[in-house]
């Protein structure tokens, strides 16, 4: 039973240590081949910093395990237990800031709008303003997200278009402005003026490089995005600790056996 249990978790860190040496790798070797945009710096060291951490591990319980250690295999056990728990911590967290915020069905559109209003105060505050933002902001601009939303065909068409929350925020004023369609990213001020007091009618610029990208709007429209990414990540995080449990009690009998096999022998 010692033998077994110390050669499936030797196997399984074995694994987990090439998993986390790619990590490793892409993130410091990728911008060498594929530019790197804010968007991608903005993640840059939480990746990295993953990695890292996983490979420590790894590198704990594949020497432990191999080599019989109590001593590591009690040190892999300790920070795989915080690793764990700190899984847990980020997917209740995740739900719980993610649980605010849908959006709006407009009459007659194939999409749905987003009020900044409608998320929770944690994510404004740490998403939609200052540094942080102001990165996004670049990187939407420098991503083209607007661009890949196509100008042919007229506005009924247009309508009908299931565009996504950034693309919704963030490449056209709100419905409510009353603007008039001409191409996707273009759209005709009424004389009087917007229909609606909405601050957004007054941000919007026809200017491509500025568009609706100040608008609250376009920043609903990334907590939106962020919610949906959040929502996957907490999902794979479940199972992604389920994992870690099953392996966490592999390593507790690989302890218990060699530290059982040492007082034997002693």
């Amino acid at each position: 039973m010692a033998r077994t249990s110390n050669t499936f978790l030797g196997l399984v860190n074995l694994l987990t240590l090439v998993i986390s040496l790619s990590i490793i790798s892409l993130t410091l070797f990728s911008p060498f081949f594929i530019p790197r945009s804010d968007c991608q710096s903005f993640l840059h060291l939480p990746i990295l910093f993953f990695g890292a951490l996983l490979f420590i591990i790894s590198l704990f319980g594949l020497v432990g395990s191999c080599c019989r250690s109590t001593f590591l295999l009690w040190v892999y056990l300790f920070v795989l237990f915080f690793l764990i728990l700190g899984l847990v911590s980020f997917t209740v967290f995740a739900f719980v800031i993610t649980n605010k915020g849908v959006g709006a069905v407009v009459s007659n559109r194939g999409y749905k709008e987003y009020r900044l209003g409608d998320y929770s105060d944690w994510l404004q505050e740490h998403v939609t303003q200052g540094v942080t933002w102001r990165s996004i902001e670049s990187c939407l601009r420098d991503g083209l997200v607007c661009k890949s939303i196509g100008g042919g065909g007229g506005a009924s068409e247009f309508f009908k278009k299931n565009l996504s929350p950034i693309q919704s925020g963030c490449c056209k004023p709100p419905t409510s402005c009353g603007y008039t369609y001409q191409n996707a990213t273009y759209w005709t001020v009424l004389k009087t003026g917007p229909a609606s007091s909405d601050v957004d009618c007054q941000t919007w610029s026809n200017n491509q490089r500025k568009l609706c990208y100040g608008c609250e709007s376009c920043k609903a429209g990334v907590l939106q995005t962020l919610k949906q990414n959040w929502k996957k990540l907490a999902i794979l995080n479940i199972t992604l600790t389920i994992v870690l449990v099953i392996v966490y009690s592999i390593g507790c009998c690989a302890f218990r056996n060699n530290r059982a096999g040492y007082y034997r022998y002693r």
